[in-house]
């Protein structure tokens, strides 16, 4: 398996650009960037695809410098009154090959100097997908609720509880069994990682056992919207 081409250099540029958020800044460091961020991700999805290819063949691993698996650094600030232009995390996602963007089903790695966490399934996924999703859930509630208790799972992810609805969706009971999990606007599992995790050689064979444990949950939410895993 290809060695892990990350290195502290990253999340160190991350912390510097957390401290210096302006466009003049990061044009005078655009070589840095290029040596530090971008090309060593651009190395480590490359150094994904044999591991996708084995664990998760529907996954793409995608080295473009704009529009692949590396998530643009400018932030969207049209509608936000926090106007600094750069994220200050580098985002990683290996979508599926059905997919267009960030709602497809797929792996995602969150780099930032503080932070720094592994995210598998579906984020705010489409409307008619979701609905497919709690259509599933509602239908095979057991089956459901067998996947994400399995302890394969559970020994590797926690299961991400956001986006939440406050109340049940329209045509599902209040009181319905399955109501925490139909109230979900994204179904994602998730693994907080340490900053030193990484640089770590094996960090690709981590990211191999992890999809393997998610392996059953991404199947259900694929099969739900009709894709195969």
């Amino acid at each position: 398996m290809p060695a892990n081409p990350l290195g502290p250099e990253l999340v160190a540029f991350l912390d510097d650009l957390s401290r210096n958020n302006d466009r003049d800044w990061f044009k005078a460091h655009q070589a840095r960037y290029e040596a530090d961020v971008r090309e060593p991700v651009r190395a480590f999805v490359r150094a994904m695809e044999p591991v996708i290819a084995e664990h998760a063949p529907f996954l793409v691993a995608d080295d473009r410098k704009v529009g692949g698996s590396m998530m643009r650094p400018q932030r969207d600030t049209r509608f936000s009154k926090d106007k600094t232009p750069y994220k200050t995390n580098v985002g990683i996602q290996l979508r599926h090959v059905a997919g267009r963007d960030v709602h497809a089903p797929g792996l995602y790695l969150h780099i930032h100097p503080s932070e720094v966490f592994v995210g598998l399934g579906m984020y705010r996924p489409s409307s008619p997908d979701l609905a497919a999703i709690r259509a599933r859930i509602d239908a095979t509630p057991d089956a459901f609720r067998e996947l994400v208790t399995d302890p394969s799972l559970t020994a590797v992810w926690r299961i991400g509880q956001m986006d939440a609805l406050k109340r049940s969706p329209r045509g599902y009971a209040a009181d319905h069994p399955m109501a925490e999990w139909l109230r979900q606007r994204s179904h994602i599992l998730l693994c907080d990682l340490p900053t030193e995790a990484l640089f770590t050689d094996d960090l690709p064979e981590r990211l191999a056992g992890m999809l393997d444990a998610g392996r059953g949950y991404c199947s259900f939410l694929c099969d739900a919207i009709g894709q195969d895993w």
